[in-house]
Parts: C-alpha cells; sequence; structure tokens
C-alpha cells in the first residue's frame, strides 16, 4: 500500500512541475512576443529614417536587432532557472 502512495505522491508533483513549467512558458511567450513587436516598430522606425548609404544607420539596425534578439530570450533564460530552482529546493 505504502508503495501506492510513493508513486502517487510522484506522479502528483511531476504533473505540478509540468504545469509550472507550462505557465512559464505561456508567459516567456508572451513577454518574448511583447519583445519582438517592440523590436520590429523600432526597427521600421530606423529603416524608414535611414540613408542607405550611411554607415552608421546599419550599425543602428544591427544593435536593434541584437538587442531585440536579447530581450527576446530573456523570458525563457530567467524562468528556465527559476523552474531548476525551485525542482532543486524541492528534491532537497
Amino acid at each position: 500500500m505504502q508503495g501506492n502512495e510513493v508513486t502517487t505522491s510522484r506522479m502528483r508533483r511531476t504533473v505540478n512541475d509540468l504545469v509550472l513549467a507550462e505557465m512559464f512558458l505561456v508567459q516567456a511567450t508572451i513577454e518574448s512576443a511583447s519583445a519582438i513587436g517592440e523590436g520590429v516598430n523600432e526597427l521600421g522606425k530606423r529603416i524608414s529614417s535611414s540613408d542607405e548609404s550611411n554607415e552608421s544607420s546599419w550599425d543602428s539596425i544591427s544593435s536593434v536587432l541584437q538587442r531585440t534578439a536579447g530581450e527576446a530570450l530573456e523570458p525563457y533564460t530567467t524562468r528556465f532557472k527559476y523552474l531548476r530552482g525551485l525542482m532543486d529546493d524541492e528534491s532537497r
């Protein structure tokens, strides 16, 4: 009987971890999409106001792309680290 309780407890904890991970994924996806949208907006403004022959405008566009990529990735890495910390705390 006790073996069944241990299995049920492990399954319950696994399902809880999965639900929490999915919630973090949804939150990160929403934040990432927002960062990408803002980056595309800024990129459009820079492209429409830049002179193609001006090298500094291309550096500016490159900077926007790099910053947008970082901002789009950050929500996933932050939440993954937090989730791993929670899972490590539970296993102790």
